[in-house]
């Protein structure tokens, strides 16, 4: 019994050895663990994502190269070039970014970022200029890169040198020239028929193109609307499309602030109710002209007798003489009456021009009886339209040189004293709407402003 039981275990031992024999050999343990393939902690790829060199960590994600970066590091040494962040992120032209980050530009991303990683370890020395295969497949001397900061990190399986800027391979560059020549071409903006001069019967030559913002070509006089001696007005006509302002609103603002500032609601009263004015100085400011408006106030404005409004389009006239079409403020004016004297302005009335002299330390405009003084500076300024207070409705003088009728129909009166102890006058409604209701009532309605009743 005993010699039976030895020879069974025997035969089980011999079994179990043949079974051992023939099972096939597994695979030593992986370096990433888990039995699955990875790269080291200690790898040059995980020291590239915890770098300094941020902005092109994320292009490499984006990019999708995380696997071909791993399987170049498993069969050997890499070099890394890494840009710094700000050659990716604020010296990079904005438009080759987004050509590079849009999807269907992958393969060009790609390309532009293998073409920084050489397949072997490459530290500077004097023979550095020699030419190296990257893996985007097309060679690069790495005395172009501008290297920066030499052998930044360093690490078994690679090394990562700084550079100073984005390197961009030949490849690359003549896709982005392709894609941009054909945005360029793929929309083109429609063209009128070419126009012929009938003085010289040939081709008249297109205006040069205008700047944004810059100041209007044609004169201020040839931008207004037909004056009130043309009836009836023409429609108006569509603009020139180069609405950089928003002069209606300016024009709104500085009209409130008038009647805000308290003493001048018959300039507002006319500007709105009794012309159109208000309108024409919007569309001139958002052609891009710039205006000063000296303003009466209302004592000035009840001065104005119903002789002086009775001809047609006399509110017109007396307002557009107070309108210079240039931007002056009280500082302005008054340092250049200081310094020549006596300065004559242009105003909106053809041919007419505001004289401007130095007296008791302000501005005085006109001569004589007719004269005004600026004694509310600065009432609106907002770089297009100057708002300056004076204390006289300003006329012109008659083309003889003697006085115009409605300056010769106006009272005799004594310049004010300017002195900054003056009371504020107190609103009332003047004699302008008062004349102007009995002779051009038609044009009046009723607004937040005037009424005639």
């Amino acid at each position: 019994m005993g010699l039976r039981a030895l020879f069974l275990l025997f035969s089980l031992a011999a079994a179990a050895l043949a079974a051992e024999q023939q099972r096939p050999a597994l695979p030593p343990p992986s370096a990433g663990g888990a039995g699955a393939p990875g790269v080291s902690s200690n790898s040059v790829l995980v020291a590239l994502l915890d770098s300094r060199y941020t902005e092109l960590a994320e292009l490499v994600e984006k990019a999708l190269l995380l696997q071909a970066l791993e399987d170049a590091v498993g069969r050997g040494s890499v070099t890394i070039l890494a840009p710094r962040n700000e050659a990716l992120d604020r010296d990079l032209d904005p438009e080759f970014r987004r050509f590079l980050l849009e999807p269907r530009n992958l393969r060009a991303l790609q390309s532009l970022l293998l073409f920084h990683v050489l397949p072997a370890r490459v530290h500077l020395s004097p023979s550095a200029s020699i030419s190296h295969q990257t893996l985007a497949g097309e060679p690069l001397e790495l005395a172009a890169a501008a290297v920066t900061r030499p052998d930044a990190v360093v690490r078994p399986d690679g090394v990562i040198h700084g550079i100073e800027r984005l390197l961009v391979p030949r490849s690359v560059q003549e896709a982005f020239n392709r894609r941009r020549s054909l945005a360029a071409i793929s929309a083109v903006l429609p063209t009128g028929a070419p126009e012929v001069d009938p003085r010289t019967h040939r081709l008249k030559k297109p205006a040069p193109p205008v700047p944004l913002g810059a100041p209007p070509a044609l004169p201020v006089w040839d931008a207004m609307a037909p004056g009130p001696s043309i009836a009836p007005a023409p429609a108006p006509g569509p603009g020139s499309g180069k609405h950089h302002f928003d002069g209606h609103s300016q024009v709104k603002d500085f009209i409130q602030t008038l009647l805000l500032y308290g003493g001048y609601n018959e300039l507002a009263d006319i500007l709105v109710n009794l012309t159109s004015l208000a309108t024409e100085m919007g569309r001139l400011v958002s052609e891009g002209y710039v205006l000063t408006v000296l303003a009466p106030n209302d004592e000035a404005m009840a001065r104005l007798t119903t002789d002086q409004l009775s001809e047609p389009g006399s509110p017109e006239d007396i307002l557009y003489y107070h309108m210079i079409p240039e931007y002056q403020t009280e500082e302005s004016m008054y340092n250049a009456v200081r310094r020549f004297g006596k300065v004559r302005y242009d105003t909106l009335r053809l041919p007419h021009k505001v004289t401007a002299r130095e007296a008791d330390g302000s501005v005085k405009f006109g001569a004589g009886e007719g004269s005004a003084y600026l004694f509310d500076p600065d009432i609106y300024t907002d770089g297009r339209i100057s708002v300056q207070g004076i204390d006289a409705v300003l006329l012109p003088p008659a083309e003889d040189g003697g006085q115009s009728p409605a300056a010769a129909a106006a009272p005799a009166r004594r310049a004010p004293a300017v002195t900054g102890a003056t009371a504020k006058p107190k609103l009332r409604r003047g004699k302008l709407l008062e004349g102007a209701c009995q002779f051009m009532g038609v044009f009046v309605r009723r607004s937040r402003f005037a009424s005639c009743q």
